[in-house]
């Protein structure tokens, strides 16, 4: 690397079992004359993962793996990562660098670093590369039976394994469907359009043991503004009506009128979908609970925002993810705030969503699944629209900006999962 050049760096996520630390090490075995550096992170109070790549790359840690111990460098290792990093450029010339997430982490904050810290001084984001277990994937999203419902990490940290791998695929450049020979090609087929759904654009290889080409790992391909699924159906349906009664985005295509070309791969084979809900009344906070709590298993992921009777002031956000569903208070209503500030932010923003009486306060919920009671959904949620201005009680809903509270979580006792001593062949 020249001197004033940037470092392309990749970052690498996926859930515990996944296979990074497989794919790493065929990385590294394969990377011909490029000179990588290593970045790799674990939970627990030992870095296995470092320790694995090590071993099977013939390298020593510190001499081409730096590691991070005792935190997710996402969040509670940020500062020791950017120094990290900065410290890697400076003392040492390489080719590129693959920062290897923990397994409760997301590529997208990681990567972020990169652009907004003093190491984006030195490093472009090359991509952001998620690496999905197909067997656990299908399992948790195609009726199935997981073997796992949290995903836990050797330091005892567990969150709902739906929304991390939800939010792991939404994020990534390149999705790694991995343990391919676990799944009959019907499964494969399910997931690859599932996630073709829940992130538009993304690439999506299939691969046993990791075995990824280089070149196309190591590819400049991230897309910093490119769309999730949900946020996608939404774009997709701005221009739907103000009108309540039957104020519900859709897809405009007529059965059989439509290119070929068109038609969504996913749609088309195995009946992914997404669809807009959109009201322009508050919905009765039990009722909505109720619903949105329960969703069928056809709903894989189903985000929006919610406007609830009993707290007309607050925009709360709604995400669901398989079967754990949260509502977080986002912060008050643009129509919430005084006149002079309504009237400033409308100026700033000349295409904002506003409603003469209702201002920007609605109900705007995208859903994304497989074979998916369209009507049925809407219906139930028509079923708890109060009028605007009605008496309710928000009950456990929260107020304050940041709160959230769980409608819906994995009910099952947390089982063994890999910990950090698990071993390479149970990461393939």
């Amino acid at each position: 690397m020249n001197a004033g050049e940037t470092i392309p760096v990749t970052v690498l996520g996926g859930s515990l079992g996944a296979g990074k630390t497989t794919l790493l090490n065929h990385l590294l075995t394969n990377a011909g004359d490029r000179d990588i550096a290593v970045l790799v992170n674990d939970m627990g109070s030992v870095n296995v993962d470092a320790e694995l790549v090590a071993e099977e790359s013939d390298l020593a840690v510190g001499g081409g793996v730096t590691e991070l111990s005792n935190g997710c460098i996402c969040c509670e290792l940020q500062d020791d990562l950017e120094t990290a990093v900065v410290r890697l450029a400076r003392e040492r010339s390489f080719d590129h660098l693959v920062v290897e997430t923990s397994g409760v982490s997301e590529p997208g904050p990681v990567a972020r670093l990169f652009v907004t810290s003093r190491a984006a001084a030195r490093y472009d984001v090359a991509g952001l590369a998620t690496v999905v277990d197909s067997r656990l994937f299908a399992d948790t999203f195609g009726g199935g039976d997981p073997d796992r419902t949290v995903a836990e990490e050797g330091d005892g940290s567990v969150r709902p394994l739906s929304d991390l791998l939800v939010e792991q695929v939404e994020s990534a450049d390149l999705v790694v469907l991995n343990k391919r020979d676990l799944v009959s090609d019907a499964e494969l087929g399910a997931v690859h359009d599932a996630v073709e759904a829940l992130r538009p654009g993304a690439t999506v290889v299939e691969t046993d043991h990791g075995d990824v080409d280089v070149d196309l790992l190591l590819s400049d391909c991230h897309d910093p503004d490119a769309p999730v699924g949900w946020r996608a159906a939404l774009e997709g349906e701005a221009g739907g009506s103000d009108d309540n009664e039957g104020d519900r985005g859709r897809d405009e295509r007529a059965d059989g009128d439509h290119d070929h070309d068109e038609t969504p791969h996913a749609e088309a084979t195995y009946g992914v979908t997404s669809f807009v809900y959109r009201r322009r009344a508050p919905l009765d906070p039990d009722g909505a609970a109720a619903v949105l709590g329960d969703l069928p298993d056809s709903v894989v992921r189903a985000k929006g925002s919610l406007w609830v009777a009993g707290a007309e002031d607050v925009h709360y956000t709604y995400s669901q993810a398989g079967p754990s569903a949260y509502v977080a208070a986002a912060g008050p209503w643009v129509a919430s705030r005084p006149e002079f500030e309504q009237d400033a932010y409308r100026r700033n923003h000349p295409d904002f969503d506003w409603h003469d009486d209702h201002g920007d306060r609605r109900t705007e919920l995208v859903f994304i699944g497989r074979e998916m009671d369209e009507d049925a959904l809407a219906a139930a949620l028509d079923a708890h629209l109060l009028d605007p201005g009605a008496s309710a009680d928000a009950g456990d809903f929260p107020t304050d900006p940041g709160e959230e509270v769980a409608l819906a979580e994995p009910t099952r006792e947390r089982e063994s999962v890999p910990t950090a001593g698990a071993t390479s062949e149970g990461r393939r």
